[in-house]
């Protein structure tokens, strides 16, 4: 089978078409796998590196606003397509998957109008708009909440399948999670997040919340501050004379050990991308989601939503966070161990496990072969 992927502009859209191209090579190892992306976005860097083949086009996600940079994208658009032609008519793939962002716009619309079957992939439960518009035209829409299925217009199109995780997710126990980082497994645990880059408004509510605990040796924290912003947060914890060299903590810069992180977490602070929960997901993890406020879409507040409709989190807004009101929800949740575990098992309910088998499977049932 000859299969496009295409994806990009975030590593939201990125990773997962990687995930799908890993998981049909592993089904097949005669599967010829060409990546489609945006010539200098950060595909070109990623898909290379995954030992995936790549072909860039042109392309730039339309401005916010109408202005002269709004005529450059439409003229990069039309170009999009006419080097889309071409490499469709060099690859002859047998199915096209997007994953979202603009990229998937001209490669997935010049496979649908030459008749080749297109999948694509939602993974947030406010579809992005390239995805409404092109699920008109595919043949099948995964998606990875429920609640975006009322979103789109092709009802009958449309098949729960949920986001691919690492498959560590879900398989490290309890003790050798909290082994790999020196802490004890019969203590509650904090997990918090903020992305590789950091989040400075989580990093910075943070400190209050370390000043309290500071007073609770049964509670430890896994922190993950992000590159960008360790120093500082490091500097904030001294400003405030918080030791935060603790046998009960781990102040970090990057987390590399995710599967072990989740593995002896009870509580996970962080952000809401659909990535994150999905692995929450199947980790059973509870959450208190805080979400970045600049997503497309505002997306990530759709994701945290669903979760707390479903009682597997709280949310606090960027917009509405400080350290008392972050320590106030934490102290709340953490007094209430019969609440975090109810929390956690709404939260495994919604995973999806076998979700790269099920767009393995789909990819398999919809392309010509």
């Amino acid at each position: 089978m000859r299969v496009i992927l295409t994806g990009g502009g975030t590593g939201g859209h990125i990773y997962p078409a990687l995930a799908i191209a890993k998981g049909l090579l592993a089904r097949d190892a005669e599967t010829q796998i060409l990546y489609v992306g945006i010539r200098d976005g950060m595909e070109a860097r990623l898909v290379p590196e995954a030992g995936i083949a790549f072909a860039g086009i042109s392309g730039k996600g339309l401005p916010r606003r109408l202005n002269l940079d709004t005529l450059k994208v439409i003229g990069n658009s039309f170009k999009a397509f006419w080097e889309t032609k071409k490499l469709l008519r060099q690859f002859h793939p047998d199915l096209v998957v997007g994953t979202g962002g603009y990229v998937s716009g001209p490669v997935v619309l010049t496979a649908a109008l030459f008749d080749i079957p297109t999948l694509l992939h939602e993974q947030n439960a406010l579809p992005g708009i390239t995805n409404r518009i092109l699920a008109r035209v595919v043949r099948r829409v995964m998606v990875t909440f429920p609640e975006s299925m009322e979103h789109f217009g092709v009802k009958k199109k449309l098949k729960l399948v949920g986001l691919p995780v690492r498959p560590e997710i879900g398989q490290v126990s309890r003790e050798a999670g909290a082994t790999n980082f020196k802490l004890r497994p019969d203590r509650l645990t904090l997990l918090v997040t903020g992305g590789s880059r950091g989040a400075r408004t989580i990093n910075q509510a943070m400190i209050e919340v370390l000043a309290h605990l500071a007073l609770r040796s049964d509670i430890q924290v896994i922190w993950a501050t992000g590159k960008t912003t360790y120093r500082e947060i490091i500097e904030g914890l001294e400003k405030r004379a918080i030791s935060w060299e603790r046998p009960e903590w781990r102040v970090l810069e990057y987390l590399k050990d995710m599967p072990e992180a989740l593995a002896c977490a009870d509580l996970y602070i962080g952000r809401a991308g659909a990535a994150s929960l999905a692995e929450l997901m199947v980790a059973g993890i509870p959450s208190l989601l805080i979400p970045y406020p600049y997503a497309a879409e505002n997306h990530q507040e759709h994701n945290a939503r669903a979760l707390v409709q479903a009682g597997a989190a709280e949310i606090i807004l960027d917009s509405e966070l400080d350290g008392e009101r972050l320590w106030k929800e934490v102290e709340a949740l953490i007094a209430h161990p019969l609440l975090l575990a109810e929390m956690g098992a709404a939260t495994e309910k919604l995973a999806q496990p076998r979700a790269l088998d099920k767009i393995v499977d789909l990819c398999w049932a919809t392309a010509w072969r």
